[in-house]
């Protein structure tokens, strides 16, 4: 099977888009930036299904498409957050410092309990799909304000709900990484009683 199939390559057009983003953004876009993140948006779930039912899942697409993801989203947090640009609604500091250090905490964990135990299986929580799905609403939210020129309390219930998922997302994360750095000591434990 090659390696670009076609929905690797929809996760490279995706990360593609990052810069286009960012730069919509930065000169004052607002209508722009919400339709390109919008369509990223799209290319990350069309890149699954088709995976999934053309059989092209592979390795490298395991890899790239959860990166893109998080690519997208830790670009956006920090575009809409950064002061300089004429938006009417930003992200607040310690939320994207908040959203920035979950993930760097997770890939943190993976890392180190991979080189410690070797590799594990760390699938994505219902809690960690939920946080994505928060941001991404929340980020639409935030975009599709600032291109109608106003505030909401949409965006403040975003903000809100996203630094709740993210912290509950963060320490069961934290909480599944720890049980499974436990699990060989418990198992050894029992073997020892028996």
């Amino acid at each position: 099977m090659t390696t670009w199939t076609i929905a690797n390559q929809l996760t490279l057009l995706r990360m593609l888009l990052i810069p286009a983003f960012v730069i919509m953004v930065v000169y004052g876009r607002p209508g722009w930036a919400l339709a390109t993140f919008v369509v990223a948006g799209i290319t990350d779930g069309l890149d699954g299904l088709i995976a999934r039912r053309a059989g092209q899942q592979t390795s490298l697409g395991a890899w790239l498409d959860p990166m893109a993801d998080k690519l997208l989203l830790v670009t956006t947090f920090v575009v809409l957050t950064v002061p300089g640009t004429e938006l009417v609604n930003r992200f607040p500091f310690w939320l994207t410092i908040l959203v920035i250090t979950r993930d760097v905490v997770i890939v943190t964990t993976v890392a180190i309990v991979t080189a410690v135990m070797g590799v594990r299986t760390f699938r994505p929580s219902v809690y960690g799909k939920a946080a994505t799905g928060v941001y991404v609403v929340t980020c639409i939210v935030l975009m599709w304000f600032n291109y109608l020129g106003r505030s909401s309390i949409l965006v403040d219930v975003g903000i809100w709900a996203s630094l709740g998922i993210t912290l509950v997302s963060g320490f069961h994360y934290v909480a599944h990484a720890a049980r499974i750095i436990n699990a060989p000591a418990a198992s050894a434990e029992r073997k020892k009683r028996v």
